[in-house]
């Protein structure tokens, strides 16, 4: 099976911070993925300042594969920041964004390739769909805070997003520069500012329903992680007041 736009160039963006447990698994995922396929695409991780060999095993892997390249950050600037810097240096027509731990498979990308055809400019994946798939659920308390989250996310700035925080998002070339050279967040609220910049540019966004598997060792400290998004949302309701 091939996909039907394997004659375009697809970059990957992975964002990763202490990742050297899984780094090196998503990675042959993805690279045995996109040959089976046979879809041109090169691999940007953006190291955000790991202090483990994170970067190291990226670079050793990638090495058998021409287009790609670990960029590292000399010190941890945020999850934003790092998908900013991959976007912002994609070669690709189309830009994916997909987390380190591959929560969202990466044959999901097949769903959303046809939409990006027809004309929409941004997919997303969403958990919070009829049709989703969630194969192994998040803790209880992490579950109820995400959708606490989405409910502020709707009352404060975007009314049509049941989950913007999903780790798994196509751009278009154009789209994915004029989001991203605006985007300011650098911390995990980013999704929801390059949503609400595509809105302010008029861009066509997709939502897809997807199959989602929780990875047990998440990287956002729940209590602190939480403050801080909540920050950024406020920051992101006053700036859009002030527009």
């Amino acid at each position: 099976m091939t996909t039907p736009h394997n004659s375009l160039f697809l970059s990957i963006i992975i964002p990763a911070c202490n990742e050297e447990k899984r780094i090196g698994l998503s990675l042959r995922i993805i690279l045995n993925y996109l040959d089976s396929r046979r879809i041109a695409a090169e691999i940007i991780v953006v190291d955000d300042g790991s202090s483990d060999r994170t970067a190291e095993i990226a670079k050793e892997i990638l090495a058998q594969w021409a287009d790609s390249k670990v960029i590292s950050f000399p010190k941890n600037r945020g999850k934003g920041a790092a998908v900013r810097e991959g976007m912002l240096q994609a070669r690709g027509e189309l830009i994916l964004f997909t987390d380190c731990d591959l929560s969202t498979p990466i044959v999901e990308l097949e769903k959303f390739l046809p939409l990006i055809r027809e004309g929409y400019q941004m997919v997303i994946a969403s958990r919070a769909l009829p049709d989703s798939q969630i194969k192994k659920r998040q803790s209880w308390f992490r579950e109820r805070s995400g959708q606490v989250f989405n409910l502020l996310v709707r009352g404060l700035l975007l009314k049509g997003y049941k989950d913007t925080q999903c780790g798994f998002k196509l751009f278009q070339k154009e789209a994915a520069r004029a989001i991203f050279s605006r985007l300011q967040t650098e911390g995990f609220a980013f999704d929801v500012e390059a949503l609400l910049l595509a809105e302010q540019l008029g861009l066509r966004v997709a939502q897809l329903p997807v199959v989602w598997i929780n990875s047990p060792e998440s990287k956002v400290h729940l209590v602190k992680g939480s403050c801080q998004m909540l920050f950024d949302l406020l920051k992101l309701r006053l700036k859009k007041k002030r527009t």
